[in-house]
């Protein structure tokens, strides 16, 4: 498969998760948090599926388009393992969705990363708020969810959290 071809195929798969969790949020309150701004197309994305929500966004260096940054108060610039503990005491417990897509095409990178900054993730969440993400992440607290329909698994992943494991 193409490099192009992959790229069609992993941005259609997180617009289709995206539109989907945006659907599913309707009546739940709480700010969305975008990990990784890159040059803001996502972010674009969630502010026209969800315009009456705060989006947070966490991003290293802003890179994006000059329509596609968000506003001062909303966005925390610096590396996520330093950003996200600041981030909780803003919003522990009452984040509704975060799109974690800090993927810079180097994969086992891309993994580490998610490993090491999912525990600083879930406290942000409110129960049954959901994590969208392009790496597979584990957590006791994060269950998956089912992709949208034509979406192969792995590409995307869905999870929501919960307290505790739920019983089969």
């Amino acid at each position: 498969m193409s490099r192009l071809d992959a790229f069609i195929k992993r941005v259609t798969a997180q617009r289709a998760c995206l539109n989907e969790i945006a659907r599913r949020l309707a009546g739940r309150p709480g700010p969305i948090l975008e990990l990784g701004l890159g040059n803001g197309r996502t972010y674009d994305h969630l502010r026209n599926l969800l315009p009456q929500r705060k989006i947070y966004v966490c991003e290293r260096t802003i890179a994006a388009h000059p329509d596609c940054i968000p506003p001062t108060g909303l966005l925390l610039l610096g590396d996520l393992r330093e950003t996200l503990p600041t981030a909780r005491a803003r919003l522990s417990d009452r984040v509704a969705l975060v799109h974690l897509d800090a993927g810079n095409g180097d994969i086992p990178a891309s993994k580490a990363l998610a490993e090491c900054i999912t525990p600083l993730i879930v406290p942000l969440l409110r129960l049954d708020g959901v994590l969208v993400s392009e790496p597979a992440v584990a957590a006791d607290e994060l269950w998956p969810l089912a992709l949208p329909r034509g979406i192969k698994p792995g590409r995307y992943n869905l999870y929501r959290r919960i307290n505790h494991q739920p019983s089969p």
